[in-house]
């Protein structure tokens, strides 16, 4: 069972709720129709006390329980504070403890949007990677010195604290858990049954403080951060190997008791990530995408796109950009 807590407060956006609880939800069905012994989700709404809670924008929703008796957790989610977040700020102040004691259980800590000014409040963020909503970077700044706050990542992970900068950003990460608990088909089946076309990877949209914090293997950082460096030309484990000085064997090992995948599979999916972002934001061509990511045969990546997507480059561009106006180039002036 992957137990999730919202917490509520009256300030709270209700989509930055209801999304990763569809998300995660839907994964838990997906996965268990081929495995009923697939973990479900317990999704439950906290809150300071158990008394309905009217939203601003009236929803009123009912607490499953209060903060001061959440169960064990595997992800605990602040939502987005509508407009000034310091209205949720001093309420909050009653149970930040709480906070500090679910990220010192190793408990996953999630904020949306401006939802970071609760984990800020607590100390949870100082001297940590975050992010908030890009309106607030100026005040956010002023308040909070001691976060070291990334201005062109949507989301960032330090340890077990990830921020997400905005609503959308929050499926990017729940894509990233799903992943995580029931592996990539059902990771790729959820990312193209929720609106691919605001998709990005987590890996693409994601600044993390060290290569993959999920592990504490320094060799297999290095290795990651190696292949990070070198997307765009074509590698060879035996130089990786190189790289590392460990063995070809040994570090292939190593890295997928790591990282639960080989050096190999790890290269294949920054570079489909990185492909993705070119297919939605440019109008390169398949084989300049394909070149860019250090692969020139152009029939090898659109079967490894495939692969990794469930569809070809040129269909995934299709998806993406299927919502988006197009000028009738065709058409007399």
């Amino acid at each position: 069972m992957h137990t999730v807590a919202a917490v509520l407060y009256p300030q709270a956006l209700a989509t930055s709720i209801t999304l990763p609880m569809e998300i995660l939800q839907a994964a838990s069905q997906m996965a268990r129709v081929g495995d009923r012994a697939a973990a479900k989700v317990r999704f439950l709404l906290a809150a300071p006390d158990c008394q309905p809670l009217t939203l601003g924008s009236g929803i009123v929703l009912n607490p499953d329980i209060a903060l001061v008796d959440l169960p064990p957790l595997n992800l605990l989610l602040l939502p987005a504070i509508w407009r000034n977040p310091l209205a949720a700020v001093t309420p909050a102040q009653t149970w930040r403890g709480l906070l500090r004691e679910q990220a010192a259980r190793g408990t996953r800590i999630c904020s949306v949007g401006t939802g970071s000014y609760l984990l800020a409040e607590a100390g949870l963020l100082d001297g940590k990677a975050a992010t908030t909503h890009w309106n607030y970077f100026e005040p956010f700044s002023r308040r909070y010195p001691a976060v070291d706050l990334k201005t062109r990542h949507l989301i960032t992970q330090s340890d077990n604290i990830y921020c997400v900068g905005s609503v959308n950003s929050i499926a990017d990460l729940m894509v990233h858990i799903v992943e995580d608990w029931y592996g990539s088909r059902i990771a790729r089946a959820i990312e193209n049954q929720f609106s691919p076309e605001i998709r990005r990877s987590f890996r693409a949209a994601a600044y993390q403080n060290e290569a993959d914090s999920s592990h504490h293997d320094e060799v297999v950082a290095q290795a990651q951060q190696w292949l990070q460096m070198h997307l765009a030309t074509p590698v060879s484990m035996t130089q990786l190997a190189e790289q590392t000085q460990l063995s070809a064997r040994t570090l292939h090992r190593r890295f997928k008791r790591a990282t639960g995948m080989t050096p190999l599979n790890y290269l294949q999916s920054l570079r489909i990530a990185g492909a993705k972002d070119l297919l939605r934001h440019s109008n390169l061509s398949v084989g300049d995408i394909a070149w860019q990511q250090g692969l020139q045969d152009v029939s090898y990546f659109s079967q490894l796109f495939r692969r990794h997507a469930g569809m070809s480059p040129l269909q995934y561009r299709n998806a993406v950009r299927g919502k988006l106006f197009q000028a009738d180039v065709s058409a007399e002036p």
